[in-house]
């Protein structure tokens, strides 16, 4: 647990054996408040950290006040060689799910014979293995090296990655998860009419005996946005859920934690407030550099993966659309489509001559009777946000019976993602 101040520290470090806890240095104090509120005696060791005692009460607390992040620590030495492709996804929860249905979307299955197995295939991409871990390890495995590849939530790869230079982001939008992390303020009390970072930063009760105090999951996040923001009394608490509990039940004075629709927030009496939000997240896709630069064999995947990902997820945007259009010519019907910018598509519309049935002009053959009759069809990609507007756009130029198809794949010339990887790479 970090940062818990005060008689509160001392309660909850009582019914551990060796009383053992963590506490967070508030930021840009030089010494740690908590141990001097708490009447700490402070005894430096050689590596860094504090042990302190309690005075008086007989537990021993341990202090960080080097707050070295998680990125910090060292990765294992020994590495077992190994000649498989290794791509690691979530294990449990609505990423692990999202996960398996955007590879299953790219005609990717992944095969997991037996559920409770940790290691799977995907047939479609032999010798490449799928591992499931836990979101944190997903990015830890990539840190050490056990992994090559790892999907997972741009929130978890800046809070346990913290701007590690071995690690490389290969996609960053997979279009799923999406949500942000921001701060949870309480709407009532003393809170009411704080509306703003700068209303928090500037209430008057935070000071080195009793700093704000944060409950997150994201504590190299978090110290990194307090810093940068210019918080100078700030302490943060640790908790394994349910953090919207932690203000009404005083644990915390705040929250910082992943917001999707701002449901659960306001169904505990918590708000955003301007300058709150801290960052965007949705699934991403990160590779080691290291195993990039080593390995053509995982480039090559690498390259399939972003090919197969790019046509599905910009063809998701898309309807193809097919009309029939009037006009005196390919040349005059393509004419009045591409007036319209909604109706442009990708590069522009496909027209080709409508052949119907016509006793009186078959002597003359079917295209005289298409041009006769003047119908051409138009073939089109339309955003699904302008699917409608584009119709009645397709009527007013003359068009009918319209035929609205969804899309599976557009695979362009190489994808620019790819190219900038090679270039992050020095390929």
């Amino acid at each position: 647990m970090e940062g818990l101040g005060g008689q509160e520290l001392l309660r909850r470090a009582g019914p551990s054996p060796k009383g053992l806890i963590r506490c967070a240095k508030p930021l840009g104090c030089s010494r740690c408040s908590v141990r001097k509120a708490a009447g700490v005696q402070q005894i430096p060791r050689a590596n860094g950290l504090y042990r302190s005692r309690v005075l008086g009460r007989g537990q021993n607390v341990q202090c960080s006040l080097s707050q070295r992040s998680v990125a910090d620590q060292p990765a294992p030495t020994k590495r077992v060689p190994r000649s498989a492709i290794r791509l690691a996804v979530p294990s449990k929860g609505r990423m692990a799910e999202d996960t398996i249905q955007l590879l299953k979307d790219c005609q990717l299955n992944v095969y997991k014979p037996n559920p409770r197995q940790y290691i799977a295939s995907i047939s479609q991409m032999p010798g490449l293995e799928v591992w499931f871990q836990r979101a944190s390890d997903v990015v830890r495995k990539l840190m050490y090296g056990d992994v090559d590849l790892g999907i997972v939530g741009y929130d978890m790869f800046r809070e346990i990655a913290d701007s590690d230079p071995g690690l490389i982001i290969l996609h960053d939008s997979l279009d799923f998860g999406k949500c942000h992390l921001g701060l949870g303020i309480p709407t009532g009390g003393k809170w009411a009419d704080i509306r703003s970072l700068d209303d928090l930063k500037a209430m008057p009760e935070w000071s080195e005996t009793n700093p704000l105090r944060v409950v997150t999951g994201y504590h190299n996040v978090a110290r990194k946005f307090f810093t940068e923001k210019g918080f100078e009394h700030v302490v943060l608490l640790s908790a394994d859920g349910a953090l919207e509990a932690a203000p009404l039940m005083g644990t915390a004075d705040i929250i910082l934690d992943l917001v999707s629709t701002g449901v659960t927030l306001r169904e505990n009496n918590l708000k955003e407030i301007e300058g709150g939000r801290i960052m965007n997240s949705q699934g991403v896709l990160v590779g080691n550099a290291a195993a990039l630069r080593e390995s053509p064999q995982l480039l090559a995947v690498v390259h399939e993966l972003i090919e197969r990902l790019e046509a599905h997820l910009k063809a998701d945007q898309f309807y193809s659309v097919v009309a029939n259009m009037r006009g005196t010519s390919p040349e005059d019907v393509a004419t009045k489509i591409l007036s319209c910018e909604a109706l442009r598509g990708l590069q522009g519309p496909t027209i080709s001559p409508v052949y119907s049935w016509n006793p009186s002009s078959s002597s003359n053959g079917a295209g005289a009777a298409a041009a006769e009759r003047g119908f051409y069809a138009a073939t089109i990609c339309v955003p699904k946000a302008r699917l409608y507007t584009s119709v009645k756009d397709l009527r007013a130029i003359g068009g009918s019976g319209v035929l609205v198809q969804p899309m599976t794949y557009i695979f362009d010339e190489e994808p620019e993602r790819w190219q900038k990887v090679l270039s992050t790479l020095g390929l």
